[in-house]
C-alpha cells in the first residue's frame, strides 16, 4: 500500500488531480446511490409525494454538487500538502480549483432551486384550484408563485456573487462601483423605474391579493382567467384561448372587474324584451320550472321581475346563480335559449310589436286599396 502511495506521489500534479477527481466521482456515486435509494423506498412505503419528488428531481444536481465539493476539498488538500506557498502551485492546479469551485456554486444553486421547486410542487399538490370553491387555494398559490420567483432571483444573485468574488480583478471593480454608487444608483433608478414599480406592485398583489391565480377578470373589456403572475406582468387566458399580457402596475393603478374576489358564485341575468300583453306570471312559472330542473343551478338565487319598460316593450329580467362564473354563463345561455323557444311556441303573438295610429281616411284606404284619395289643391302643392 505504501509503495502504491509512493507511486501516486511520484506522478505529475495533473495526474494526481485526475486521480483525486476520480475518487470524488466514486464517493459521490456511492453516497447518491445509498441516499436516494433510501429516499425512493421510504417515499413509496409512506406514499409521500415530497420524498418521491425529491428523489426524482434533485438526484442529478446533488450528485454533481457532491462530486465537485469533494473535488475542491481534495484538490485544495493536494495544493496545501505539495505547495505550502500558494504562489508556488502550478497555474493549472490553481485555476482548476477555481473552475471546480465555480461549477460547485452552479450546481449548488441548481440543487437549491430544485428543492424550492419540489416544495412549491408539494404545496400545489395539496392545494388544487380544480375545486369549485377554491378561494383559499388560489390565495395560497398566488403567494407561492411570487415567493418562488423571488427566491430564484436571490439564489441567482448570491451564486453570481460567490463566483465573481473568487477573482481579485472583480473585487477591485466592485470597490470602484461602490464608490460611484451615488451616480450609478441615480442612472439605474431612472432606467429601471418601471421595472421597479412592477416589482413593488408584485409584492403588493402577492400579499394584498386584488387578484389571484385562476381569478375570473375583465380587463379592458376582455374576459379571462389569471393563468400566471410573474414579477412584472400577469398572463390572462381568454375565453377563446388567446393570452392577454397585462403589466402588474395596471392592477394597482387602474380599475378592473374581478368576478371571483371573495367567492366563486356569480348572479347571472337574462333579459327578455316582450310586448305589454305578455303574461309575466306564465313566464315566471316556466322559468322557475326550467331552472329548478337544471344541473348548473346551485339552488341559491332565482328570480323573475319586470325591471324596465319603454314606449314599445317591457323588460323582464330572470336571475339565477351557478357555482362559478363559467357555470353561471352556461346557465344564462341555457335559460335564454329555452325561453326564446318557449315564447315562439306558445306566445308568438306577444312578441314586441310596433304600433301605428291611423286616421279614419287612412283606415278607409287600407280597408279598400282600390279607393283613391282626392287631394285638395293646397295639399297637392305641398306634395
Amino acid at each position: 500500500m505504501e509503495n502504491f502511495l509512493d507511486l501516486v506521489d511520484a506522478t505529475p500534479i495533473i495526474i494526481r488531480m485526475a486521480i483525486r477527481m476520480g475518487v470524488a466521482l466514486l464517493l459521490a456515486t456511492l453516497v447518491a446511490l445509498v441516499l436516494y435509494g433510501i429516499l425512493r423506498r421510504t417515499g413509496r412505503r409512506t406514499e409521500s409525494y415530497t420524498l418521491e419528488a425529491i428523489a426524482q428531481e434533485t438526484r442529478s444536481a446533488f450528485f454533481w454538487f457532491l462530486t465537485f465539493a469533494l473535488t475542491v476539498v481534495l484538490w485544495q488538500q493536494l495544493e496545501a500538502s505539495v505547495f505550502p506557498e500558494v504562489v508556488d502551485s502550478p497555474w493549472y492546479l490553481h485555476w482548476g480549483i477555481r473552475l471546480a469551485r465555480t461549477v460547485l456554486y452552479i450546481f449548488g444553486a441548481l440543487l437549491l432551486i430544485r428543492i424550492v421547486d419540489v416544495a412549491a410542487d408539494t404545496v400545489r399538490h395539496r392545494y388544487s384550484v380544480d375545486a369549485t370553491n377554491n378561494l383559499q387555494e388560489r390565495k395560497i398559490l398566488t403567494q407561492l408563485q411570487y415567493i418562488q420567483r423571488i427566491i430564484g432571483i436571490v439564489i441567482f444573485i448570491i451564486t453570481a456573487a460567490f463566483i465573481l468574488l473568487q477573482f481579485e480583478a472583480v473585487r477591485s471593480i466592485g470597490t470602484g462601483l461602490l464608490t460611484s454608487a451615488g451616480v450609478g444608483g441615480i442612472i439605474i433608478g431612472f432606467a429601471a423605474q418601471k421595472s421597479i414599480a412592477n416589482l413593488l406592485a408584485g409584492f403588493q398583489i402577492a400579499f394584498t391579493q386584488p387578484i389571484r391565480i385562476d381569478d375570473a377578470l375583465i380587463v379592458d373589456g376582455e374576459f379571462g382567467r389569471v393563468e400566471e403572475i410573474t414579477l412584472t406582468y400577469v398572463t390572462l387566458k381568454l375565453w377563446d384561448q388567446r393570452r392577454l399580457i397585462v403589466p402588474l402596475n395596471k392592477f394597482i393603478d387602474d380599475t378592473f372587474q374581478n368576478w371571483t374576489r371573495t367567492t366563486t358564485q356569480l348572479i347571472g341575468s337574462v333579459f327578455m324584451y316582450l310586448d305589454y300583453t305578455f303574461p309575466v306570471n306564465a313566464l315566471r312559472e316556466e322559468a322557475k320550472r326550467f331552472v329548478e330542473g337544471h344541473e348548473l343551478w346551485d339552488k341559491q338565487v332565482f328570480g323573475v321581475a319586470v325591471t324596465d319598460n319603454n314606449a314599445d316593450v317591457m323588460t323582464v329580467r330572470i336571475t339565477a346563480t351557478g357555482a362559478d362564473s363559467g357555470q353561471t354563463f352556461n346557465l344564462r345561455c341555457a335559460i335564454r335559449e329555452h325561453l326564446i323557444a318557449w315564447i315562439q311556441e306558445n306566445y308568438a303573438d306577444h312578441l314586441p310589436k310596433t304600433r301605428i295610429e291611423m286616421s279614419p281616411q287612412d283606415r278607409a284606404v287600407v280597408a279598400d286599396p282600390d279607393k283613391s284619395i282626392v287631394l285638395s289643391p293646397q295639399e297637392g302643392e305641398r306634395e
